[in-house]
């Protein structure tokens, strides 16, 4: 898990990142978004290659000017990215598409509206040797994620960009690689069993979702930005520098929310006290020989140590995260 330094070229890269978000994601967006009230379109700014631009900027790895024909970086990293922002709503009401800058349905003007938060990164792997090329040639994945940090409370004016990386080679990560193993034996390949003629759709990897935790993803780059659909205020939160070994960095904690009573169950039967006690949190003191489930019972977020113990999902039924309804208000 160490970045490879001799293809490390690009300098100071807070500052530049900074100025990446603002030049080509931010100020475009409020452009956007002034037009949008005349249009009526979507202020969507897609993220992709922006998302490329950020990633290199992030690991200080050059890409290879080849498009998507190519290494995304110098080292070999595959990069997908992810936006959430701006995406198309409905009317509850009439089934019109709705704006995410808006607050009621222009069709009907209701103010019943689902906000979707459902986009995530894409894996396309068609064959034997696609998925043999993301296991063992691809050396890391980094995921651009741009979203809303407070999407339940109807906050649409506070974004987030966020960068993960994974290390399929890597024990750490191995469960990204029976993610990607199982779509491809017991999803793509049975549906081309049952008709060669189409073409299965690409593997879903659900930002936030028990996937996502499960394969130990390590946050590489975190930043706020407040005041985006007037005037941006951005804070960078959480930067690793590229040259840094993430061997010893801590993965994102999991949610304990996110499991179900079963995996619940699991941990506290197969993991030992120690084991559960580690993922405590640092104020939580329990008296001596504290029983297992009362352990549980404090602990919110499961770490690397406990999730081992946890078993893959059926893949092909992720549940996504739920529509939040903003109403009218009167």
């Amino acid at each position: 898990m160490q970045p490879d330094v001799n293809k490390i070229t690009i300098n100071g890269n807070l500052k530049k990142v900074e100025n990446l978000l603002y030049e080509l994601v931010l100020n475009p967006r409020l452009l956007a978004i002034k037009w949008a009230q005349v249009t009526k379109q979507t202020p969507n700014i897609k993220i992709g290659y922006p998302g490329q631009h950020l990633a290199s900027l992030i690991t200080g790895m050059e890409g290879e000017r080849s498009g998507a024909r190519g290494n995304d970086l110098t080292d070999g990293s595959e990069v997908k990215s992810c936006s959430r922002i701006d995406q198309l709503d409905k009317c509850m009401k009439c089934g019109a598409a709705v704006a995410r800058i808006e607050k009621t349905c222009s069709a009907c003007e209701s103010g019943e509206i689902i906000r979707n938060n459902d986009s995530k990164w894409l894996f396309t792997i068609r064959s034997k040797s696609d998925l043999d090329t993301l296991l063992h040639s691809v050396g890391r994945v980094v995921l651009v994620l741009g979203d809303y940090p407070n999407f339940d409370k109807d906050d649409f004016d506070t974004l987030r960009f966020q960068a993960f990386e994974i290390w399929p080679s890597h024990t750490r990560n191995r469960r990204f690689c029976e993610i990607m193993s199982n779509y491809y034996e017991k999803i793509y390949l049975e549906h081309k069993k049952k008709d060669s003629n189409i073409t299965p759709a690409p593997k879903n990897f659900w930002p936030d979702q028990y996937q996502f935790y499960l394969c130990n993803p390590i946050r590489t780059f975190l930043c706020e930005v407040t005041k985006a659909n007037t005037m941006p205020q951005l804070i960078i939160q959480e930067y690793i520098r590229p040259d840094t070994n993430r061997e010893h960095l801590q993965s994102i904690s999991m949610p304990k929310d996110i499991l179900q009573g079963k995996e619940l169950a699991l941990l506290i039967t197969k993991a030992t006290t120690e084991e559960l006690c580690s993922s405590l949190p640092p104020n939580i003191h329990l008296a001596r020989n504290p029983d297992r489930s009362d352990i549980m019972n404090h602990i919110t977020n499961i770490n690397e140590t406990l999730r081992q113990y946890l078993d893959l999902r059926d893949t092909d039924k992720i549940a996504t995260a739920k529509n939040k309804y903003a109403r009218k208000s009167h």
